[in-house]
């Protein structure tokens, strides 16, 4: 009895040692060696994970700036310029500095302006309605409202209007990642350059209908009557399918397109209220008021 038990020992210490020469083997022939330069740049990343950079996630884009020669193409837009330099100085490669941007929703089609012609019934989701039908209004090009874009963002900088059933996006928060955008079916999301003040002008607008189909379907929507384009001093404004469309780089700012906006299509925000300029009268006018009444 007790040759069997030191047996059963012997072949367990046994299959232990065998077990442990196999595996000591295989690690050493499968390791796989990581730069450790790695490490240190997946360290002063943001780790936000949000696939804005074009990498699945900080680790892989960390991999990937250790990996490739050339980085100037490489940007992290949450960490911005400021983790950039300090990649580069890890690195001692060359980044580009590049603008911050802010998510910018192309749509003001609220339910005061755009009224609902039917009601969906289906699962609340812009991707799903995108793909099997035109939305709850005429216009096939504007906010489905359904909230995928909130649901993305992982930094709570956007939200659903209960009034007008858009989304809000709150700048101060918002990261530039773009997922946002990504997430929108219909494109209505697009990352502008932010301005100081946060200062922009946009058309609020993706309709190319012809200007009746597009004004009957939203009181505010496009109607290509080209007026923005040719008051624009800088050529900032193009006209393409029925829709105009403001290059954010060459505006100036100027806002002169958004008062000659017949349908206020034209968006302006944080800007403060136009001076009413003051009308110095004439000798002539002067002259007029200070003549006397006389009885006819």
């Amino acid at each position: 009895m007790s040759n069997s038990v030191l047996y059963s020992v012997l072949l367990l210490a046994s299959l232990g040692v065998i077990a442990a020469i196999v595996l000591y083997v295989v690690s050493k022939k499968f390791y796989v060696y990581e730069d450790p330069l790695i490490a240190k740049v997946d360290e002063i990343l943001p780790a936000a994970n949000c696939g804005g950079c074009g990498s699945p996630g900080c680790k892989a884009f960390a991999e990937k700036l250790v990996k490739t020669e050339d980085i100037s193409e490489l940007f992290c837009p949450v960490g911005g310029n400021t983790v950039m330099k300090q990649v580069a100085e890890i690195l001692g490669k060359e980044v580009a500095e590049k603008d911050p941007t802010l998510a910018v929703v192309l749509c003001q089609g609220g339910c005061d302006v755009r009224p609902k012609t039917t009601e969906y019934q289906g699962p609340r989701s812009c991707t799903i309605s995108a793909m099997i039908y035109s939305g709850e209004t005429d216009c096939q090009y504007g906010c489905l409202g359904d909230g995928d874009c909130v649901a993305v963002c992982k930094f709570d900088a956007m939200y659903m209007d209960e009034n007008t059933g858009l989304p809000v996006v709150i700048t101060d928060k918002c990261t530039s990642c773009g997922a946002c955008a990504e997430a929108c079916p219909r494109d209505i999301i697009e990352m502008r350059p932010k301005h100081k003040r946060d200062l922009k002008i946009f058309v609020g607008c993706l309709n190319e209908d012809k200007a009746g189909i597009a004004k009957k379907a939203c009181d505010v929507a496009c109607i290509g009557c080209s007026k923005c384009q040719d008051i624009c001093p800088k050529d900032a404004i193009t006209m393409e399918n029925n829709l105009a469309y403001i290059n954010a780089i060459t505006c100036t700012l100027c806002r002169k397109c958004v008062d000659i906006c017949p349908t206020r299509s034209i968006i302006e925000t944080n800007f403060p209220p136009k001076k009413v300029k003051k009308v110095e009268p004439t000798v002539e006018a002067i002259a007029e008021a200070e003549k006397p009444e006389t009885d006819d």
